[in-house]
């Protein structure tokens, strides 16, 4: 199974039946197959099945999951996603454990699931605190889908099969850029996993034709209205009064300063799910992959914004050697960010203790964001989750999965 980029979870399923599994590819992060794989634990005549951690509404959203996914065979049809499971049922059934990975804390709204957790494997600092019987693995790859490579091709034969290490071999080369050590993600261990799949499993896609293929998949943001290039990749820091978006965009900063209505756009945007403001991280695409990277800065509230862009040029740790650029609005401040290994995970620190400052003591880690009416990405603050059960009870989920594992589509007759 891959690490998701948007969480995947694995709901119980009846003995006898193959697990379903997907990935979800990204690349900054946005990162290859990422945030957030839940698993849940076989108990007696259980096996894990995959649930994707985001509401069904967003996958379209997610360009190079689904066409990894298309090209293993797997359609959206056969997935069932996190808006669709009651998790806190499952919990409390006694039939759910977790295993977080691409990220080492569980969102607010989900702190009753804690104890639910039994193991963290990520590639971000920890935040979390160590006990004896929730293991920790934690460490600063490229990409968390190479920690997945490591864990599974230790496990037993079969585990690791051609369509899992077809997603992870994609995943790590979109998350590390292609290996390249110019972007200053890519580690040894990710070179070693890349090596070990294609050894195992000859006839691999190239690196460089797949690379590019979900580079140009990802980056192609044509048709998406500006909300929904906002929260295709989303994350969000909050502090008791303060929200913040952090968005990242893949066209340059000049295009998308140019987009007709942008500023009724962002005031709409932060004012619906409301934020206080919202960052932007600008990673155009070209064809040279060269990287490069932007910022832009927005609030209509002066003294926040201010702020914001204050803590951002006198960072250090990194530098981002930022420059301003021009804007055409006094609520839109916009930089050309000199220091482009500084990826969007090493700037949340950041951002995390500008909010962090007098006043604004900071309630929690970054989250993946699923506002209503419109779900984003996955499990925080005001999510349709914390209002309402879902449609599927733990004995629905079963019942789902069964009939995936055996072939039939999920609205089939019994």
């Amino acid at each position: 199974m891959g690490d998701i980029r948007d969480g995947c979870l694995c709901a119980p399923t009846p003995a006898g039946a193959h697990p379903a599994s997907a990935g979800d590819p990204r690349g900054d992060g946005q990162r290859g197959l990422r945030p957030g794989l839940h698993r849940l634990s076989p108990g007696p005549g259980l096996f894990p099945g995959t649930v994707l951690n985001i509401p069904r509404a967003d996958f379209p959203l997610r360009m190079e999951t689904a066409f990894l996914l298309r090209e293993q065979g797997i359609p959206a049809a056969s997935l069932i996603f996190r808006d669709e499971i009651d998790l806190a049922g499952l919990h409390r059934a006694g039939l759910l454990s977790l295993t977080l990975v691409d990220h080492n804390v569980l969102p607010s709204t989900d702190a009753a699931l804690e104890d639910a957790v039994v193991e963290v494997l990520d590639h971000r600092p920890l935040e979390r605190a160590r006990g004896p019987h929730c293991p920790v693995t934690v460490a600063l790859v490229g990409s968390c889908a190479t920690l997945v490579t490591e864990r599974m091709a230790q496990g037993p034969p079969g585990v690791l099969d051609r369509a899992t290490a077809t997603l992870l071999h994609a995943t790590i080369l979109l998350d590390s850029i292609n290996l390249s050590p110019a972007a200053g993600k890519v580690t040894p261990r990710d070179v070693a996993c890349v090596s070990l799949l294609e050894e195992r499993f000859p006839g691999l896609p190239a690196r460089d034709s797949i690379f590019r293929t979900l580079q140009a998949t990802k980056f192609d943001v044509s048709g998406l209205t500006t909300e929904q290039m906002l929260r295709k990749d989303l994350k969000v820091l909050s502090s008791d009064e303060l929200v913040l978006a952090i968005s990242a965009i893949y066209v340059d900063l000049e295009t998308f300063l140019r987009r007709p209505g942008l500023l009724q756009d962002l005031a709409a945007f932060c004012q619906a799910q409301g934020y206080t403001g919202l960052v932007a991280m600008i990673v155009p695409y070209n064809e040279s992959n060269v990287l490069t990277r932007q910022l832009m800065v927005y609030s209509q509230h002066e003294s926040f914004r201010s702020a914001v862009c204050r803590a951002l040029e006198e960072a250090t740790t990194p530098a981002l050697h930022l420059q301003l650029t021009p804007s055409p609005w006094s609520c839109v401040t916009a930089y050309s960010q000199g220091n482009a290994l500084a990826s969007r995970k090493k700037v949340l620190p950041i951002l995390r203790a500008a909010l962090a400052g007098p006043g604004a003591a900071l309630g929690g880690a970054e989250e993946e964001v699923v506002p209503p009416p419109t779900p984003m990405n996955s499990l925080v603050e005001e999510c349709p989750l914390a209002q309402a059960v879902p449609p599927l009870c733990p004995q629905d989920v079963l019942e789902r999965v069964s009939r995936i594992a055996a072939g039939q589509p999920p609205g089939s007759p019994k």
